[in-house]
């Protein structure tokens, strides 16, 4: 009797643990079969990043690679001239322009006179790049009917500076041009004496053919 009584309370027990086996297998085998997706954690989204609008801000690489414009300077002379010459395209450009002249022919006269050696000083004492006799030095010792030919030049300090060299010798030449009418003639009158038009027509060879 007490093994009946014995297995009649662990019957029931042994019933209920099937039949809690099996609901957990079901509700798996349940859970095995919704799509995967459901399972997959919900993403979270990122707050996306507007793009800068094309072409307001170059890439760093772009940036550096990009050309600075550099300003240009005001240059007329042709570029035939030599370096030596061509390095004073500025002051030859500017005064030539200012005194009415071609720059070619400033050019032209530079290049027979110094070469662009603006530190250029002849045996008979001219001075720089335009070669300007000075009142000073070896040049005050020309003479001429009224006393010293060159008493209204500027100093050899004063013709040594590059710019007003250029500026002086510029004017100069501008000024014999007014009062000959003639270039062949006002350069006759620049060049050295008792040489005819033989300095004037060196200056006009170079001009034509460098130009």
């Amino acid at each position: 009797m007490m093994m009946n009584r014995a297995q009649s309370a662990i019957l029931p027990a042994a019933i209920l643990g099937s039949v809690f086996v099996i609901v957990i297998g079901v509700f798996v085998s349940s859970l095995m079969s919704v799509p995967g997706d459901w399972l997959q954690p919900v993403p979270v989204h990122a707050v996306p990043v507007p793009e800068p609008p094309a072409g307001e801000q170059a890439a760093p690489e772009e940036a550096a690679a990009a050309p600075v414009a550099a300003p240009q300077g005001e240059c007329t002379v042709s570029g035939k001239f030599p370096e030596k010459v061509i390095q004073w395209c500025g002051l030859i450009s500017r005064y030539a322009a200012e005194a009415g002249l071609e720059p070619n022919l400033v050019a032209a006269v530079m290049l027979q006179e110094s070469g662009g050696d603006a530190k250029a000083y002849s045996k008979s004492g001219a001075v720089g790049l335009l070669q300007v006799m000075p009142r000073d030095g070896l040049a005050a010792k020309f003479m001429c009917v009224n006393g010293p030919c060159f008493t209204s030049r500027p100093t050899i300090s004063e013709l040594e500076d590059p710019e007003f060299n250029v500026s002086y010798g510029t004017r100069m030449l501008s000024g014999l041009l007014s009062k000959t009418g003639d270039i062949r003639e006002a350069l006759k009158a620049y060049g050295p004496k008792d040489v005819g038009y033989y300095y004037a027509d060196i200056v006009l060879t170079i001009f034509n053919n460098y130009r």
